[in-house]
């Protein structure tokens, strides 16, 4: 039986994977799947990606810290595989240079664009926090493709942009950063699984973890090449794609005590915040023994 793996480029590890190739696996692109009703961002998370996990659209995928966090307020019994070293360079919190907006404390009432669901939610929830503001303090902008115009053309008053998109605005206007990822949240890459495909299918888990793996460490080697494989399928500036492939870290490692401790920590506030219905216990989708696994 085939395994099916879900992939998109916001996981940059399945990502060029997928392009290099792997035998025997069936590639579903998260892009294309059926996205359904957009939920109301400031009353809930989208959960998609983690859904078709559980209706037969594959069985392993990767993305940020959200999706299994939502896939457990639902019921889903996930399992977390592994995850990457902190991406404290991948994103910010910025303003236009010329804005109103000094401080996150500013933010209140104001309109915000992110691609919600996305790590980019953990961020803005977590400046929030930091200054006693919630998530019904602001207007959020749920935006993915059009973020970065809006943010332009003033329709927004500040934006959870992420490279290599950044890059294009910082070439075309003047902003100003209201608080970077690095000290907030480790904002790392993570797998995961059902339990019964991580207890069912070890080695198939093995394989597609030491193959990513090894992907990973080419793609820390040909930072160029890897960049082409982006910028030929989901567009962008070469240069801007190498550089933020340049600055990311490439790897899969444990679940980590630090890691459970910060996912926990974020999945009470999207409790706290009404974006998910019920609280979670993020212990229950760590499985040590894939500690082994991911090492080996």
């Amino acid at each position: 039986m085939t395994t099916r793996v879900g992939y998109f480029p916001q996981n940059n590890s399945l990502w060029v994977l997928r392009h290099r190739g792997l035998p025997d696996v069936e590639w579903v692109n998260l892009r294309s799947l059926p996205t359904g009703e957009r939920v109301d961002p400031t009353r809930a998370l989208p959960s998609v990606h983690s859904d078709h996990l559980f209706d037969g659209g594959y069985d392993f995928i990767g993305t940020g810290a959200t999706p299994p966090v939502t896939a457990q307020a639902k019921g889903h019994d996930v399992v977390y595989v592994a995850i990457s070293e902190p991406r404290i360079e991948n994103g910010r919190l910025v303003v236009l240079d010329d804005s109103p907006i000094r401080n996150l404390e500013d933010l209140k009432g104001k309109r915000v664009a992110l691609g919600h669901g996305s790590w980019q939610t953990t961020l803005l929830l977590l400046a929030l926090e930091r200054v006693g503001l919630g998530w019904s303090d602001i207007v959020p902008v749920d935006a993915y493709g059009n973020a970065a115009e809006l943010f332009l053309s003033g329709e927004v008053d500040a934006w959870v942009g992420s490279y290599p998109y950044l890059t294009g605005v910082e070439q075309r206007a003047a902003v100003r950063e209201l608080v970077a990822t690095d000290g907030l949240f480790s904002h790392r890459s993570l797998w995961f699984t059902r339990r019964d495909f991580a207890l069912e299918q070890p080695e198939e888990l093995a394989r597609i973890v030491s193959a990513l793996q090894e992907s990973d460490e080419w793609t820390r080697r040909n930072p160029r090449a890897a960049a082409e494989l982006f910028a030929k399928d989901d567009g962008g500036d070469l240069d801007a794609w190498e550089h933020a492939l340049r600055t990311r870290p490439w790897g899969l490692h444990p679940i980590s005590e630090e890691f459970v401790a910060e996912q926990q920590h974020v999945a009470d506030l999207f409790h706290a915040n009404g974006l998910i219905e019920k609280r979670i216990t993020v212990t229950d989708a760590v499985l040590p023994e894939l500690g082994k696994l991911v090492t080996g």
